[in-house]
């Protein structure tokens, strides 16, 4: 449980780790990957109305949205609701 609470129409994500090798087996340097995409919903503002957007879903957000947050030595991004492009289903 994380003790970060989103205020306002905010949703507290936990970014998924990008992929550090190709298909093919080369491994790509942490400077040169691409920044996460998805991440898990751990947090969701009061002011939230998509009744789709709640805790645990799996989402896919705009590549530089969002404020980084370091907290307990985790990564986390606070994002608007606006920035999330679609829920992912598996």
């Amino acid at each position: 449980m994380v003790n970060i609470i989103p205020l306002s129409e905010r949703v507290l994500i936990k970014p998924l780790k990008a992929e550090n090798k190709t298909q093919s087996g080369i491994i790509i340097p942490e400077n040169a990957q691409e920044k996460p995409q998805e991440g898990i919903i751990l947090g969701v503002g009061k002011e939230v109305t998509n009744t789709l957007i709640k805790v645990g879903e799996k989402v896919l957000f705009k590549q530089y949205s969002g404020t980084k947050i370091n907290y307990n030595n985790n990564k986390y991004l606070i994002l608007q609701t606006t920035d999330i492009l679609a829920l992912i289903k598996e």
